[in-house]
């Protein structure tokens, strides 16, 4: 589809939208029905609502329906208010930008208007500083070289300033015939790629004569973008409103959904099921009991001729009863304390950055568990594990070796002489590295020069051959200067083959201003220039630099260069502007026509640049691989330089500790070949454990073949490997990998920081963006972004396992407070004749739902199993969180179990001490009521690990106000508690009775808890101890040996072979949930997980074997 753009032409400006912008989700009159449709396609919402309106109906209702009604309002209030809130500051923001005043062209004229009547066809004018209202074709600017320079912060995260230049069939227009300019532009439909525009341009006499011309993303001003160091600029409007590039990149991304969320939804299944078995089986006996035993009773009156729905009756009123035990809070508590765990991100000061005044970050509030079960990171190596400092170190020229005495060729005398006596090979060198590049010079008011690069290798190319005196003075337009040994050239830039990752190289063809000589000069990786070399030219000596250079961990490019005759050039360039001039597949009629021209290269020589590992990186990754997270670097740097930054920042171990398997290959033969040998190497290791580390290394070509062809055998080695390293690799190859590990049902989470790592990002479970020198564009993508690597040991550490902890208590919790109530309710039926009649009152079961055993548990958020100091002495604790541990369905069986055995032990005593005929109904209900909050103040407290004032006045200061609240209530004539608390409080059988509860419920809790630690403690018992008594810290030696001194039943552990991760076995073997995976072993279907593509004889390489 094309779309055709009229330059200045009005009647054809109504054919597209105008450039209003609308990012509000809502308006005033769509907002209730919309925002109601999106809360019920919830299912629990449904269920909910179901509930609410059954309760509506008298005749079966055993409570007042505000019950129900009254929380669900308040949810769905609180929601639509948040909505609501945040759809407002969107209208606000839309609102400012559409007002905004602009300069068009208009009857020759310029005229002011609001940036919301701009149409498709306008010439748009923009003055320095000011904001690009919508998406412009370049057709002039205050610069006689035809260029702009704009920032592109607000639109990809890249601080430095990038050129725009017009189009050639432009240049030379004044502003006269600017305000005149005539004709059409052709373009692709809107879309959201703002690194791509494949349009052409044809301009109507009497500005030129019809000629076509090609447009690039280089000749346009993007929305957003602000004009900088130029004093105006114009373009023509293409796309507008909500349909600019910008515009249609902006959406909600799909939901995360968390293992933990997961868990939840599978329990909550569970739960529903057994509450249909209860309704039905309850529901069947009590209309027996009513056609039997029911009718015998005098005080029981049923009619004989009853209608046909009387048989639901009772069952329905057991449905509504037993409605509560899946909480309907349970959803915005989750919400609340995930929204926290965000802000302690960001508030955290020691994930801040100075050196760039970058504060750690949470985009996404809903993941924040997921982080304390990450099992595979996957991350990018430049700019993540390294500072993306660029700095030249060494070069070999013509094959001499530059640099390696003293390790800085710039300082290198040889070099400096070669400069010096003009040396043919140096200087053809130096003008690759100063010219082959998109690099800007900007001159100072004090003459000095610095450069702007979208590139850190280009700028430290251009740095250092300006230090060896080849100076790249100025770029304007298609005109180059450079100044050498006092000596001034000229260069006419006649076309430019950009680099894409798939050439993996970039080439200028210029030409000399004095001889006219045309040349082309190429840099790129070694595999894209090498090959390229004319016949008869030797190059094993540069391969050998190459090797040398990446074995010292420096990134290498090979320089290379050609002479061409005009006439070659000529007809290379028709077919270059053919293939420019193309709507569809223009990328890859480019790239075919560049290799047409891209060939018989003199290589020059090789630069090394060095880039710094971050500070703390090495350590960083010790300490999560000890956690039990493995790695794979996934980098587009050669295969060389990669295991050499591996080896520094301890991802992988040098021999004899470690060992590296490669898979290489060109053909699908070798590369099968190659793949079958590693995985055969890793099957026997695997099933013989041995102290060697095994990793993988293979390249982007290998790995090409190999999720073509065979993926299910790279995918049983995944699960097989620990650690990885994937060379030149494509950022869609990158996406690949995680994609192919979630499938193995892992937690992924992926780390980068370029454009280049957004895919990845996106599909991991976790995206982390580092806020870096390639911009902002993987940190805006990302969940979380943070300054530095190293940061990501705390984010995942502390915030991932703290949350994983308490959002486990959270959510349990909040079903057993639901089963407690539920259960007393059916166990009263069991004495008033099975007829679904609710023991309690609707205002006390509203109440009990909203606020008296909600606001304890939120107090949660600030709960410490662990001090940090510990946690990150003794990473492998998290093993904990990885193999669900604290939620999965048998800690789920525990809290159901407790608050069966709760339920029991309240209705019991109080029944026993209560029923007789002098109680009412209120004081046995009020009586139930305080044993069950007595008991869930209890549990919160001993569920606690850390108390601060917060924690104490959540559960004790509820638990007071829930005997004012009554005590208010009982004071009211017209309630129906009326002097109910007052009476019971005034006899000593109420407290006796609360004692007694409090004592039988929480004794054998206590006992338990006791036993297990002090008899069979944990690992995080056992910590904990060390903590309270300030004993000696265990760490990950000591601790393996403390665990199995103390832990007498452990004799499995003790006959365990000895290997590498033997500290793993003790923290996982004292519970018999060593992972996810065993949940499958359970009788119930629901808490199935998804069916994993892996075999099951390959366990999961973080779990003892």
């Amino acid at each position: 589809m094309k779309r055709f753009v009229y330059i200045n032409d009005e009647s054809y400006q109504n054919d597209y939208c105008d450039n209003q912008i609308s990012n509000t989700k809502y308006t005033l009159w769509n907002f209730l029905p919309k925002n109601l449709w999106e809360q019920f396609r919830r299912f629990m919402n449904q269920y909910f609502l179901l509930i609410a309106c059954l309760q509506l109906w008298s005749l079966i209702t055993p409570v007042n329906p505000a019950s129900t009604w009254g929380p669900l309002i308040i949810i769905f209030a609180v929601s639509a208010t948040k909505e609501a809130w945040d759809d407002y500051n969107r209208y606000i923001s839309d609102k400012q930008a559409n007002e905004k005043k602009v300069w068009i062209v208009k009857n020759g004229a310029r005229k002011h208007i609001q940036a919301q009547d701009i149409r498709v066809g306008n010439i748009v004018w923009i003055r320095e500083n000011e904001e690009v209202p919508c998406d412009l074709v370049l057709t002039g600017t205050s610069e006689p070289q035809g260029i702009c320079h704009v920032e592109t912060a607000a639109l990809d995260g890249e601080i430095d300033l990038k050129t725009r230049v017009i189009p050639p069939t432009c240049a030379g227009l004044d502003a006269e015939q600017l305000h005149k300019i005539k004709g059409v532009i052709e373009c692709p439909i809107p879309d959201k790629d703002i690194r791509r525009f494949d349009a052409n341009i044809r301009l109507f006499p009497p500005f030129i004569d019809n000629d076509i011309c090609p447009l690039t993303i280089n000749n346009t001003l993007l929305q957003s973008c602000y004009l900088r160091n130029t004093e105006w600029a114009c373009g023509v409007a293409v796309y507008t409103g909500n349909e600019t590039k910008l515009g249609m990149s902006r959406g909600v991304p799909e939901p995360k959904l968390t293992a933990m969320d997961a868990m939840i939804d599978k329990l909550t299944g569970a739960i529903f099921l057994f509450q249909l078995a209860v309704v039905v089986v309850l529901g069947s006996a009590g209309n027996v009991w009513k056609d039997t035993e029911a009718r015998k009773q005098w005080y029981v009156k049923y009619d004989d001729d009853e209608p046909w729905y009387q048989i639901l009756v009772i069952p329905l009123r057991f449905e509504l009863l037993c409605s509560i035990m899946i909480p309907i809070s349970i959803k915005v508590s989750l919400d609340f304390v995930k929204s926290l765990y965000a802000k302690f991100i960001d508030w955290d000061e020691e994930m801040y950055d100075k050196e760039t005044d970058t504060p750690a970050h949470a985009a996404n509030t809903a993941i924040s568990e997921d982080l304390g079960q990450v099992e595979y990171i996957l991350t990018d190596k430049t700019g993540t594990l390294t500072e993306n400092k660029m700095i030249f170190r060494r070069c070999c020229i013509g094959g001499t070796l530059y640099g390696n005495e003293s390790g800085d060729a710039l300082k290198d005398v040889e070099l400096l002489n070669a400069v010096a006596n003009n040396s043919p090979h140096v200087i053809k060198f130096l003008t690759v590295m100063a010219l082959c590049n998109t690099v800007i010079p900007i001159k100072s008011p004090s003459g000095q020069i610095s450069y702007k690069a979208q590139s850190q290798d280009e700028d430290a190319l251009v740095n250092a051959a300006s230090n060896l005196h080849m100076v790249l003075v100025s770029k304007n337009g298609n005109n180059a200067e450079i100044h050498f040994n006092r000596r001034v050239v000229q260069y006419e830039i006649l076309d430019v083959l950009e680099f894409t990752s798939d050439r993996k190289r970039m080439s200028v063809l210029i030409s000399d201003s004095e001889s006219g000589k045309i040349f082309l000069l190429s840099k790129g990786a070694d595999e894209a220039i090498l090959p390229l070399a004319y016949s008869g030219q030797q190059i094993k000596t540069f391969i050998d630099a190459v090797d040398k250079y990446a074995q010292l961990g420096l990134r290498t490019l090979c320089l290379a260069w050609r002479e061409l005759g005009l006439q070659e050039y000529l007809e290379w360039s028709r077919l270059f502007k053919e293939a420019n001039s193309a709507l569809i597949d223009r990328e890859w009629k480019v790239a075919e026509v560049c290799q047409k021209l891209e060939h018989t290269l003199d290589i020059l020589g090789i630069s090394a640049i060095e880039d710094r590992l971050q500070a703390g990186v090495p350590e960083t990754i010790e300490i999560l691989r000890q956690s039990g997270i493995n790695f794979w670097m996934l980098t587009g740097d050669k295969q060389s330089t990669a295991i050499q930054i591996a080896l520094l920042c301890n991802l992988i171990s040098s021999e004899p500790k470690g060992q590296l398997l490669y898979i290489n290959g060109k053909t699908e033969d070798e590369v099968a070949r190659s793949l079958e040998r590693v995985l055969l190497t890793m099957r026997i290791t695997s099933s013989e454990p041995k102290e060697q580390e095994l990793a993988f290394v293979v390249d982007g070509w290998a790995l090409e073949i190999i999720l073509t062809r065979y993926k299910e055998a790279f995918t049983e080695l995944a699960v097989l490997s620990k650690t990885a390293i994937c060379c030149r690799v494509t950022p869609s190859q990158k996406a690949q990998l995680v994609k192919l590990l979630k499938s193995c049902d892992y937690r992924t989470l992926a780390i980068g920081d370029g454009g280049n790592d957004v895919r990845m990002i996106q599909q991991a479970h976790i995206g982390v963006g580092i806020s870096g020198r390639e911009g902002l564009q993987a940190a805006r993508a990302a969940d979380y972004s943070i300054g530095k690597f190293r940061f990501l040991k705390r984010l995942i550490l502390v915030h991932g396992r703290y949350s994983y902890n308490r959002t486990a208590f959270l959510s349990q919790y909040s079903f057993y407070k639901s089963l407690l109530i539920c259960f007393i309710q059916i166990l009263f039926s069991f004495v008033s004749g099975i007829a679904g009649t609710s023991l309690f009152n609707s205002v006390s079961l509203m109440a009990y739902n909203v606020f008296y055993t909600s606001i304890p548990v939120l107090t949660t958020v600030l709960d410490k199993d662990l001090s940090e100091r510990t946690v990150t002495q003794n990473p492998e604790i998290l093993l904990y969180c990885q193999a669900g541990r604290l939620l999965n369905p048998s800690t789920f069986a525990g809290w159901f179990g407790r608050s069966l055995y709760h339920a029991i032990v309240v209705f019991l005593i109080t029944i026993h001490v209560y029923a007789n005929e002098k109680s009412e109904m209120e004081e046995l209900s009020m009586v139930a009521l305080s044993g069950s909050i007595w008991l869930q103040a209890f549990v919160v407290t001993l569920e606690m690990n850390s108390f601060t004032f917060v924690q104490f006045l959540g559960i004790w200061g509820n638990f007071a106000a829930f005997y004012i609240i009554n005590f208010g209530i009982s004071s009211i004539p017209s309630a129906g508690m009326y002097t109910i608390m007052f009476r019971l409080c005034r006899q000593p059988s109420y407290w006796i009775t609360m004692l007694l509860i409090s004592g039988v419920g929480m004794g054998p809790v206590l006992a338990l808890k006791y036993f297990r630690y002090t008899y069979s403690p944990s690992a995080i018992n056992i910590l904990q101890k060390a903590e309270r008594s300030r004993g000696p810290m265990y760490t990950l030696v000591n601790l393996e040996s403390q665990l199995r001194l103390d832990n007498n039943a452990t004799d499995s552990i003790s006959s365990m072979p000895v290997k590498k991760s033997s500290v793993y076995e003790p923290l996982l073997s004292d519970s018999p949930m060593a992972s996810r995976r065993s949940v499958a072993s359970s009788s119930f279907d629901i808490f199935q997980p998804a069916q994993s593509r892996v075999p099951a004889s390959y366990p999961r390489n973080i779990k003892a074997s």
